[in-house]
C-alpha cells in the first residue's frame, strides 16, 4: 500500500507585522513619493507601484522577505495584491525601491537591506533620512548595486525624476513638475474645482444676459417691426 504523503501549504504572510511608518514626517514622504510615481505612470498599465507590501523574491521560502517603504515594478499590470510573489509576476523583481529612514532604523537594518536588494535585482534603490535631509541612491552596474557619489539633482535612470537636495529634498517630474504631498495636491484640486465653478458662472450670467437682450429684441419688434438693415 502506498502511503498518501500530504503536503503541507506554505504561507507566505502578508504583513510583518511592523508598522508602516513610525512618525509622522516617514509616513508623508512614503505617501508622497508612493503617490506621486502612481501618478506618473497612471496612464501606463504595466507598472505596478506599491507602498510597504512584502516581497517575496523565492518561491517555498516565506522567511525571504523585505516590505519596501515604496516599489516600482516595470512590466507588471497595476491591480491590489495581498504580497508581491515574484515567481507569480513574470519573475520580475522590482526595478526602484524607496526607503525613508526614522529614528529606530538602525545601522544593522539598513545593511541588511542593501544586501536584500543587491541579491535580489534592484537596479536603483533610494534611501532618504528626513531629519537630516540626506539621500543616498544606488544604481546597478553589472552585477552589483554601486552608491552614486553624488545624489544632488541625480536623475533616475528608470523613473526620470530629479532629485534636488539644496534645501528639505524636492523631487521634480520628467516635465519638471515638483512632486507634492496629499495635502498640496487637494488644495490644487481645489482651487481647480473653484475656478471651473467660476467659469461656470460667467458662462451662466452670459447665458443669462444673452436671454435678456433677445427678449428685449423680441419686445422691440412687437412695438415697432424688423430692425432695419
Amino acid at each position: 500500500m502506498v502511503s498518501q504523503v500530504n503536503k503541507t501549504e506554505i504561507i507566505y504572510p502578508e504583513s510583518d507585522g511592523k508598522p508602516m511608518a513610525d512618525n509622522t514626517k516617514q509616513f508623508n514622504w512614503i505617501v508622497t513619493i508612493k503617490q506621486n510615481i502612481d501618478w506618473l505612470y497612471i496612464d501606463d498599465p504595466q507598472v505596478f507601484v506599491a507602498g510597504d507590501l512584502l516581497w517575496y523574491p523565492v518561491e517555498g521560502q516565506p522567511k525571504i522577505a523585505d516590505a519596501p517603504d515604496t516599489m516600482v515594478v516595470f512590466g507588471r499590470p497595476k491591480g491590489d495584491r495581498g504580497s508581491y510573489k515574484q515567481w507569480q509576476e513574470d519573475n520580475l523583481a522590482p526595478q526602484v525601491v524607496f526607503e525613508i529612514l526614522s529614528p529606530s532604523n538602525t545601522s544593522i537594518e539598513m545593511a541588511k537591506k542593501l544586501l536584500f536588494y543587491d541579491r535580489y535585482g534592484v537596479q536603483e534603490y533610494y534611501v532618504y533620512d528626513p531629519d537630516d535631509n540626506s539621500l543616498e541612491a544606488w544604481q546597478r552596474i553589472g552585477d552589483s548595486l554601486d552608491s552614486v557619489s553624488e545624489v544632488n539633482n541625480w536623475v533616475s535612470p528608470r523613473l526620470g525624476i530629479r532629485f534636488d537636495l539644496t534645501d528639505e529634498l524636492k523631487i521634480y517630474r520628467p516635465d519638471g513638475t515638483q512632486f507634492s504631498s496629499y495635502s498640496e495636491i487637494n488644495q490644487l484640486l481645489e482651487q481647480e474645482k473653484q475656478r471651473a465653478e467660476n467659469e461656470r458662472q460667467r458662462a451662466e450670467q452670459v447665458n443669462q444676459q444673452l436671454v435678456e437682450m433677445e427678449a428685449k429684441l423680441q419686445k422691440y419688434r412687437q412695438l415697432f417691426g424688423e430692425l432695419p438693415n
